[in-house]
């Protein structure tokens, strides 16, 4: 009996939150629901369809055996697969209509997809995996029942110990293990520094433009966010002084403003500290990307400057190694170290320890150093690659900020354009981009798009994405 042919399968969508397999999953539901399948129709083997897609084998099996496993359809061998004979499926149940991609309603800051120009992923091509694979079987294979209980909520000691000896030597900051905190992400040690210093009704400065989680968070929290605006030295302290000279704290992003690229100024860094020590204020370092500056050797932190225990030091393993490993870390000042303690006690929020051994294992080995170096290297010639092709391609239509490092490029547009309109339209055809007037506070932000290049793997793939571009705006 030859296979149903509800239809060819329209390609799938690679800018949708669900996974192919759940797409194809959906699809042969819908259509045995809808009746276009019926009970004993024969659909297309998993070969044919893989070929038909384009997609692993793996992802077609996956879908199939989800069906299988829930009723939809049966395997008979050599006569193929069948929609189960007699199957009475229910109608889904209805849904809302999907909104459309405008770019009216709040983009996702942390995606779960690989897109083209994705911003916030290291090289994932370029990692090694065979290392890790390796490290892992051993960290299993001597695991003890000790291992097995509950984590460390302050983090694996010997990580601690890892952190503490790295920060030392490649961003001055001298600290001991004990004023280091393992955390679970950004997110999870910023609320970890709220609940520990600062309370509800607290005014707090952030760089504008700047992250948009963590005024999301701040405001979560019932805090105060104030605006403060950035220019080639980084944040204008003058200005946050000058329009609330008594926050409570500050976010600020030294190394690589967070997302115009600028570094924080000399005189700026001792300003800032001045401030803070002044008033008693908190300054919560963001060194998102640190280690990634290819005009000279990566800037000291701005905690190597701190002498009088104001500068909360937040770093994560999301950048350098990859964002599902869910690690990060937090270096409180010594006096500090006890409060911090006990609300990590309450939180008992602790990381796989399982995790944390692996990393250990990584930094202890040599692995770590020896990666960072590889991809600064790469990042820069894949830098310089990207800006090759889109400069090539859109050059009449966009420049490109000179920046002395970080993971990702700002296009600004000639003319008026609106960045928001042409990101939605990217996402809908499968690329990646951010509106810089997403970052921004104030309604007057300047208009530009985010790209990440650290997966932009050659020349020829920078041209061809950015002709992508070009037939979108």
């Amino acid at each position: 009996m030859p296979a149903a042919n509800p239809g060819k399968l329209s390609p799938l969508n690679p800018a949708a939150a669900e996974p192919f397999y759940r797409q194809i999953y959906d699809r042969f539901r819908s259509a045995i629901a809808s009746g276009v399948l019926k009970p004993g129709d024969r659909i297309p083997s998993a070969r044919a369809l893989t070929k038909e897609l384009g997609l692993a084998r793996g992802t077609v099996d996956a879908a199939y055996s989800l069906l299988a496993a829930e009723g939809y359809v049966q395997a008979r061998g050599q006569a193929g697969t069948i929609v189960t004979p007699d199957l009475k499926p229910r109608p889904p149940l209805a849904s809302s209509p999907p909104r459309s991609d405008d770019g009216s309603h709040p983009p996702s800051f942390r995606p779960d997809t690989t897109l083209p120009f994705q911003m916030g992923l290291p090289a994932l091509d370029a990692f090694p995996r065979k290392i890790w694979a390796r490290l892992g079987a051993r960290c299993v294979r001597v695991m003890q029942p000790a291992d097995m209980a509950h984590p460390s909520v302050y983090g694996l000691q010997a990580l601690r110990e890892q952190i503490a000896a790295y920060l030392h030597v490649s961003r001055g900051v001298n600290c001991s293990p004990a004023q280091i905190f393992v955390t679970s992400g950004y997110r999870h040690t910023l609320d970890l520094i709220g609940r520990s210093l600062l309370k509800a009704g607290d005014r707090v400065w952030l760089e504008d433009p700047g992250y948009p989680p963590t005024r999301d968070l701040l405001k979560h929290m019932n805090m105060a966010v104030i605006a403060v605006p950035v220019d080639r030295e980084g944040i204008v302290v003058s200005e946050g002084i000058q329009s609330t000279p008594r926050a409570r704290a500050a976010v600020v992003t030294p190394a690589h403003q967070s997302p115009l690229g600028v570094s924080l100024s000399l005189p700026r860094r001792l300003a800032l500290l001045d401030w803070a020590s002044r008033q008693n204020a908190w300054i919560i370092e963001d060194d998102y990307d640190g280690e990634y500056r290819y005009a000279s050797r990566p800037l000291p932190a701005l905690k190597s400057l701190d002498r009088d225990g104001r500068v909360l030091y937040a770093g994560t393993f999301s950048k350098v190694l990859f964002p599902s490993l869910r690690l990060a870390y937090l270096v409180v000042p010594e006096a500090l170290v006890e409060r911090f303690e006990q609300i990590s006690q309450a939180l008992a929020a602790g990381s796989p320890q399982l995790t944390q051994a692996l990393v250990t294992a990584f930094i202890t080995e040599g692995h770590f150093a020896r990666h960072i170096q590889r991809m600064r290297k790469l990042y820069a010639e894949r830098r310089e690659a990207t800006v090759a092709g889109l400069e090539g391609v859109l050059g009449k239509h966009m420049r490109i900020d000179s920046q002395p490092g970080g993971m990702h490029l700002i296009l600004r547009f000639q003319g008026r354009r609106s960045d928001r309109k042409l990101v939605a339209r990217m996402r809908a055809a499968g690329l990646y981009g951010e509106a810089l007037t997403d970052w921004t506070m104030g309604s007057d932000g300047a208009s530009a798009v985010l790209l990440g290049f650290t997966n932009v793997d050659s020349p020829r793939t920078a041209e061809s994405l950015a002709r992508r571009m070009l037939s979108l705006m």
